[in-house]
């Protein structure tokens, strides 16, 4: 019997209602849902080849292309609404002749920063009005979320024209107070780069691409910041000192110096986010928020070394100036109003020694 559309419901829907963030499916294995980061085995049928070939026919139907499962060589990611219950982003893939789906569940109600629990600091750097802010960390971190979220912000404060560049799109935002432009990565634009370049004649006020994936995405970028425009992307960066180490170790020696000073004076917030295992079966997000200072802008021109940025971070919390935050920061506060137990908060902290300090200090 063929696995149908109504089949897919079910199973997505039961992740949902297990609060699973992501579904695997193999040939010839149980699928598994993801829940507070541990892949649990669902107690079901084992999908077959069959089954696989099915499930590919009905995530790939809206594209408009039929793909035989034996005609797909390496990867294909794509996105797939099911009506009333939510939108899909997936991936199918092969490994050792075999073939698997990974489905990353996504709520069709686009979250608010308030819903999410982000600081209000959060809230001020989206309504700026020029700069880049890159939202960081692995994969899996919430990282979209955060910057939908973000988006949704703005929509409903400004009345601007936001552009995206999403590869695929994930959630759909409705027009609130701005006019939203979502572009979808072979379907309305080539690439990022086609789509980064015609942004910039489409008098948009706020960009906002997927991911940076490369030097021509970021130099469109840094330029769409340096000509007055407010730049959101994402990067699989762990923290402020890796993700502009990343950024600058993209270009060759001889250009890093010019990058630098780019950098320093267009570069407005780097918001790195870890995901934590909270209390009865919730995940917390922990958050690194650095906002550009002089002090900053110094450690990135190389004036001073950049690993004295979390110190300058972390001088800046509760300022009006500033209201950045390190990780370890946040993972305090967490821990203090009972969102996560101490073993997590030791084990997540860059130093346990200055964490039982503080705690006993305080």
């Amino acid at each position: 019997m063929a696995f149908s559309l109504k089949n897919l419901s079910s199973l997505v829907n039961a992740a949902i209602q297990h609060k699973a963030s992501d579904i695997h499916i193999r040939s010839n294995e149980v699928p598994c849902f993801r829940i507070s980061g541990e892949l649990i085995p669902i107690q079901t049928k084992i999908f077959s080849p069959d089954d696989i070939d099915d499930i590919v026919k009905i995530l790939l139907k809206d594209s408009g292309s039929f793909v035989e499962l034996n005609n797909i060589k390496s990867e294909i990611d794509g996105a797939f609404g099911i009506e009333n219950l939510c939108r899909l982003r997936f991936n199918i893939f092969r490994y050792f002749g075999q073939f698997g789906i990974i489905i990353r569940v996504i709520n069709t109600v686009v979250p608010s920063l308030q819903s999410l629990g982000m600081p209000n600091s959060i809230s001020q750097i989206a309504l700026q009005k020029r700069g880049m802010v890159l939202v960081t960390g692995a994969t899996g971190s919430g990282k979209s979320t955060t910057l939908a979220a973000m988006i949704n912000h703005i929509n409903e404060k400004q009345a601007s024209h936001i552009l995206t560049i999403e590869d695929p799109i994930e959630y759909l935002h409705t027009q609130k107070k701005s006019r939203i432009s979502q572009r979808e990565v072979g379907k309305d634009t080539e690439d990022y780069t086609s789509g980064l370049r015609s942004a910039l004649r489409q008098d948009p006020d706020v960009i906002s691409i997927g991911e940076m994936r490369d030097t021509v995405t970021f130099n469109i970028a840094l330029k769409a910041a340096e000509t007055g425009h407010i730049v959101f992307s994402t990067l699989h960066t762990t923290n402020t000192v890796s993700t502009i180490g990343r950024l600058i170790s993209m270009f060759p020696v001889h250009e890093q110096l010019d990058v630098k000073k780019r950098l320093a004076e267009n570069l407005y917030a780097i918001i790195g986010q870890r995901m934590l295992p909270g209390k009865n079966g919730k995940t917390v997000i922990a958050q690194e928020i650095m906002i550009n200072s002089p002090g900053i802008k110094d450690c990135i021109m190389g004036k001073d070394d950049i690993n004295r940025i979390p110190t300058i971070i972390s001088q800046g919390q509760g300022k009006s100036t500033n209201g950045g935050q390190t990780f370890d920061q946040h993972i305090m506060f967490l821990y203090q109003n009972g969102f996560i137990e101490k073993e997590v908060a030791l084990s997540a902290v860059s130093s346990q020694s200055d964490f039982i300090q503080k705690l006993i200090v305080e």
